[in-house]
C-alpha cells in the first residue's frame, strides 16, 4: 500500500515532551534518595516489617548511600521545573485545541479494551483512531492528572504547616506522603509500558516525536484535527 507523510505533533508538544523526560527522571531519582533514608516506606503487620521500599539489594546494586540532604535539594529544585513544564503543557493544550485529540471521549473507555486486544494480537481488526487511539487518550490524560496529583501532594509534604489546609485534604501528612509515593510508582510503571509501546510501534512513530511527522499508509490519516466519532 502506498505511503504518505502526515503531520502529527506540533513543535511545542515535542519540546515539552522531551523536556519532561529528564525532569521526571531526576524527580524519581531524587525521590529514591529520600525514600532510602526514611524507614517509613514499607509494609508492616503488627509492627513487623514484611517488605521495605525499596529492598537493600536494589540500592546496593545501584550504589546509592544514605543521601537524604542531596535528595531533598535535587527534588525541591527540579520540582519547580517539572511543575512549570506541566502547567505550560496544559495551557498549550487548552489554547491550541490539542486537547480535543487527547482527552478521552465517552466511547474511549469501551474501545480501549479493543485496542489492548489488538496490541496483544488477540483480534486482527485495528480499532478506529485519530491522532491517538482510545487507550492512549485514557493513559495520557491519566498521566496529566498524575502529574497534578504529584505536585499537589508534594507541596502538602513540602510545606505541611504553611499549607496545612492542603495537607488536611489528603487526610494528613502521612496519607499525603502515601499518595505521593504511589503516584511515583505509577509513573515508573507508565514509563516502562510507554517505552515498550514505542518500541513495538516502530521507528516511524518514534521519529514523529522528533520531526513532528509520521509515515503512514495512504487512506489512514492521523492529522491532529481528526476526531474519532463517539
Amino acid at each position: 500500500m502506498p505511503k504518505q507523510i502526515e503531520y502529527k505533533h506540533p513543535l511545542a508538544i515535542r519540546w515539552m515532551h522531551w523536556i519532561n523526560f529528564p525532569l521526571l527522571a531526576m524527580m524519581i531519582w531524587s525521590g529514591m534518595l529520600i525514600y532510602w533514608a526514611n524507614a517509613v516506606y514499607g509494609i508492616r503487620i503488627a509492627g513487623y516489617e514484611i517488605f521495605h521500599f525499596f529492598p537493600a539489594w536494589f540500592y546496593e546494586t545501584l550504589g546509592i548511600p544514605y543521601r537524604l540532604a542531596e535528595g531533598l535539594q535535587l527534588h525541591f529544585f527540579f520540582m519547580w521545573l517539572f511543575a512549570a513544564n506541566g502547567v505550560a503543557y496544559v495551557i498549550y493544550l487548552a489554547i491550541s485545541g490539542e486537547w480535543r485529540a487527547l482527552l478521552p471521549i465517552p466511547s474511549s473507555f469501551r474501545r480501549a479494551g479493543q485496542v489492548a486486544l489488538h496490541d496483544a494480537h488477540i483480534i486482527k481488526d485495528k480499532p478506529p483512531q485519530g491522532k491517538y487511539n482510545d487507550a492512549q487518550r485514557i493513559a495520557y490524560t491519566g498521566v496529566i492528572l498524575m502529574g497534578a496529583g504529584s505536585i499537589i501532594t508534594g507541596l502538602s509534604i513540602y510545606k505541611p504547616t504553611q499549607l496545612a489546609w492542603l495537607t488536611a485534604l489528603f487526610g494528613g501528612y502521612g496519607w499525603a506522603r502515601w499518595f505521593h509515593f504511589w503516584l511515583t510508582i505509577l509513573f515508573v510503571l507508565f514509563f516502562l509500558v510507554h517505552v515498550i509501546q514505542v518500541i513495538l510501534a516502530g521507528w516511524s512513530n518514534f521519529r514523529s516525536m522528533i520531526t513532528g511527522r509520521e509515515v503512514v499508509e495512504s487512506g489512514e490519516p492521523i492529522a491532529a484535527e481528526q476526531e474519532v466519532a463517539a
